[in-house]
């Protein structure tokens, strides 16, 4: 074999060693991951988004930490209420990874960490509640465990964003128990909802009634203005009309004639009545004389009513 063979396998070999060294110490790290860097054991740096270059066979990476929440759904847990109810709940907890290095040494598991500490925090809200004030009260044991987490979990790189109460299971007896008093509020319900729309009925019923009984009377009451105001009306009008013919018989001057012929009209009229004494001047034509007559037929219709008649 000769010498230029064998350099050219040297350089070939060499050409390989290096692609390998650099490919090796060619580090791509994906959106919304992060690779922590150890260098001879020691924590080094934290290699965010993009190309990095590492050394070989020094610096070792860990595998990429997710930056985005995270929801961890913990399986269910027995509870004891304070007034000695065991229940099941089962929760969920979103967190966020801020700090890669204090994720990756600030605690053995991390998940599983989370896990005890959600468990133990939540028997300890609980403890302190009843059975009602658990089932009712579910935004603040969820405000006091996140709060709690959030706190006990900072040295360890993690942001407890939300804490969820998943499921709150009492047990059978307890169950069947709410059930009844729900049928027995629900019942309630519905007996005074109906009490309530008797009572609204009936009151309409009796208002319509008042309304009815308001109407007639008003309309009572304007029929009789109405007619009051034609009949008063109708009396001047009679009144003007009476006037207005003596007037102009007044002006036309009338004869004796006529005068005594009206007589005899108003005479007629009276005999037609229950008039019991009636005068008759000698001289018809004249007037005051007839007019007289008149008025003593008149003072004997009122002393008849006023004296009883006296037996034949």
């Amino acid at each position: 074999m000769s010498s230029s063979v064998i350099v050219g396998i040297v350089f070939g070999v060499l050409a390989v060693l290096i692609l390998a060294i650099v490919c090796a110490s060619l580090r791509i790290v994906r959106q919304a991951t992060a690779v922590v860097v150890e260098r001879l054991g020691k924590y080094h740096k934290t290699l965010e988004t993009g190309v990095h270059l590492v050394l070989p066979f020094f610096d070792r990476c860990s595998r990429p930490i997710s930056l985005k929440e995270i929801v961890a759904d913990f399986k269910p847990q027995p509870v004891i209420t304070k007034d000695n109810v065991t229940m099941q709940i089962d929760t969920v907890v979103y967190f966020q990874v801020t700090d890669p290095k204090l994720f990756t040494y600030g605690v053995d598991s991390p998940i599983r960490a989370i896990e005890n500490l959600t468990a133990t925090t939540l028997r300890n809200i609980v403890g302190e509640l009843e059975l009602d004030e658990t089932l009712t009260s579910r935004d603040t044991v969820n405000t006091k465990m996140r709060v709690i987490l959030d706190e006990a979990t900072d040295p360890w790189g993690i942001k407890i964003n939300r804490v969820e109460l998943k499921n709150i299971l009492p047990p059978k007896d307890i169950q069947e128990a709410m059930e009844k008093q729900m049928r027995a509020e629900r019942e309630r319900r519905e007996q005074i909802l109906k009490a309530e729309g008797e009572k609204k009925a009936s009151i309409l019923v009796a208002e319509g009634e008042k309304q009815a009984q308001i109407l007639r009377a008003e309309a009572e009451k304007e029929t009789k203005i109405l007619q009051a105001e034609a009949d008063k009306e109708a009396t001047i009008a009679r009144a003007e009309g009476e006037n207005k013919a003596i007037e102009l018989i007044n002006k036309a001057n009338p004869n004796p004639a006529y005068i005594t012929l009206q007589g005899f009209e108003a005479l007629k009229t009276l005999a037609d009545g229950n008039s019991t004494k009636i005068i008759v001047p000698s001289e018809i034509q004249n007037v005051a004389g007839l007019l007289t007559s008149m008025t003593e037929v008149v003072k004997g219709e009122k002393n008849t009513k006023q004296k009883p008649k006296s037996e034949d």
